[in-house]
């Protein structure tokens, strides 16, 4: 089979690149059918292997990402069917106009694994610049890290605990060399079905260590599944209002039976609120209401300022933390802002405004640790904050863990949820630091700091459910170094190919 790839030329071998690319777009959340990745990648050496140019070889490397990510990324399209007589018109569009720009790194990455020879070097480095181009992708203009090819492993938290160790691009590197062996002779299959399964057993030694103690604290996740049409109708304001009050209360009642005179911490999704609740002192004191006495609320609430006349400056997606006595103790504006979604890039010169309201929402400060009320210190992040490696706590106040609140019901019933609470799950695992994640129609969850699931509100689903919160582990070496170490092996192992690649031009 990969013989007869490597013979096609002009667009069957475009047309065999995308299928390809698709194919691979299975392994993803939330099918995570990984297998096919044995397929998919040296399908794509083999397609390199009957390019005959850079040129040619780059075609090849873009069709392969543009069905990749159209596959990966088709539940964009939900968020524009919210309102589908302003929007509708640009669903054909958008998920094209996103997988392209996406698709352009794996061209990149194709035409730097052409240079190489066939063979283990071209293998090499694919694997590698497939690494850096994910990195740049989470980097460059503002940043999408979205779908890194490691987060195939999060369908259970064994897979997952090398990212302690290299983060999310470390496992990109490992599962590229992994999948890309059947196209290598058999030593090299035999010596990547003894790395799996070593990984393997490092994975499960360190989920067998003993387990610390849980944090003296509770954690409730609200869960409303309130659907984005209605979210903002003003004559659905109070019964959402009502609905998160109702599941809070009967959250906290069912969590004090449980677990009595332990404290209690409420966390509702992204601007849950239907109210300004930084400003609101009567929406305070409702939601106050529910939580038992020394309780805290965290919650999703647009902020405002306004100007001396009444009028609104600026607005921003915020979390606010809200005691049992109705006082504002503290306010966390989102920083790492959605284009499109919250602000529209080029400073309003496109011809159309996607982002509702007359207002671009203003950015935050950036990763902080938060203590209010004596609550253990957490790094708070707002829906896809949580998505970029190494930037989710500050490095010079470490947390003791992590709260996400998010609004996925723009992504309906699809795709989209299950991958943003795969992105979750590694940040857990790469942190050290257990994970709560509040979403307004799911997938909620609560994560250890080895990225299990110890309680979970599936997609479409409204509830609360409770847990105490796991206790944090000693500083990852990916806490401590980021994603250099990755990067490094990743650019020596180009070192290694253009090496072999000068040595064997001079014989």
């Amino acid at each position: 089979m990969f013989s007869r790839l490597s013979a096609l030329t002009g667009r069957r071998a475009l047309f065999a690149a995308f299928g390809l690319g698709v194919l691979a777009a299975l392994a993803l959340p939330p099918l995570y059918l990984v297998p096919v990745l044995l397929l998919a990648v040296p399908g794509l050496l083999a397609l390199l292997n009957g390019a005959g140019t850079t040129r040619r070889a780059a075609l090849v490397g873009f069709a392969w990402g543009l069905g990749h990510h159209v596959a990966g990324l088709y539940w964009i399209s939900h968020a524009l069917l919210t309102d589908p007589w302003r929007w509708g018109w640009l669903v054909p569009v958008a998920v094209p106009g996103l997988a392209l720009p996406m698709a352009a790194y794996v061209a990149l990455v194709a035409a730097v694994a052409w240079q190489a020879r066939p063979g283990w070097p071209r293998w090499l480095a694919l694997a590698a610049a497939w690494t850096l181009a994910e990195w740049l992708r989470g980097l460059l203009f503002t940043g999408f890290p979205w779908n890194a090819i490691g987060t195939v492993w999060a369908f259970h938290a064994l897979p997952l605990q090398g990212a302690a160790f290299v983060g999310v691009y470390g496992l990109s590197l490992l599962t590229l060399l992994l999948a890309g062996v059947p196209a290598l002779g058999w030593r090299f299959r035999v010596g990547g079905a003894m790395v799996l399964l070593v990984l393997g057993g490092l994975g499960w030694l360190r989920l067998a260590a003993p387990e610390p103690p849980p944090q003296p604290v509770e954690v409730l996740l609200v869960q409303g599944n309130v659907q984005q049409e209605a979210k903002w109708r003003e004559d659905q304001r109070w019964p959402i209002f009502r609905r998160y009050l109702d599941l809070t209360r009967d959250g906290a009642a069912r969590a004090a039976a449980a677990a009595p005179g332990r404290p209690l911490v409420a966390i509702w999704p992204e601007t849950a609120s239907p109210f300004l609740l930084p400003a609101d002192a009567a929406a305070r004191d409702y939601a106050a209401r529910t939580l038992p006495p020394g309780g805290l609320l965290l919650a999703g609430s647009v902020r405002a300022e306004f100007t001396p006349e009444g009028r609104v400056s600026q607005v921003f997606n915020s979390l606010s933390a809200v005691a049992a006595d109705g006082r504002l103790l503290a306010v966390y504006d989102k920083a790492h802002l959605v284009p499109f979604g919250e602000y529209m890039p080029l400073g309003g010169w496109l011809p159309v405004r996607v982002v509702q309201g007359g207002l671009d929402f203003s950015a935050g400060p950036g990763p902080v640790s938060l203590a209010p009320g004596g609550l253990p210190a957490f790094s708070p992040l707002i829906c896809y904050e949580v998505i970029f490696p190494a930037a989710v706590v500050d490095p010079a106040s470490r947390p003791t863990w992590i709260v996400n609140i998010t609004n996925d019901a723009w992504f309906g019933f699809s795709a989209g949820p299950y991958q943003h609470l795969a992105s979750a799950r590694l940040r857990a695992v790469e942190e050290g630091l257990p994970l709560a994640r509040a979403a307004q129609t799911g997938v909620s969850a609560l994560f250890d700091a080895r990225g299990r699931e110890l309680i979970r509100l599936g997609l479409g689903e409204a509830g609360s459910v409770s847990a105490p919160i796991p206790a944090q582990l000693p500083v990852t070496i990916f806490a401590k170094f980021g994603n250099i170490p990755s990067l490094i092996c990743a650019m020596l192992m180009l070192l290694v190919v253009a090496f072999r690649r000068k040595s064997s031009e001079r014989m």
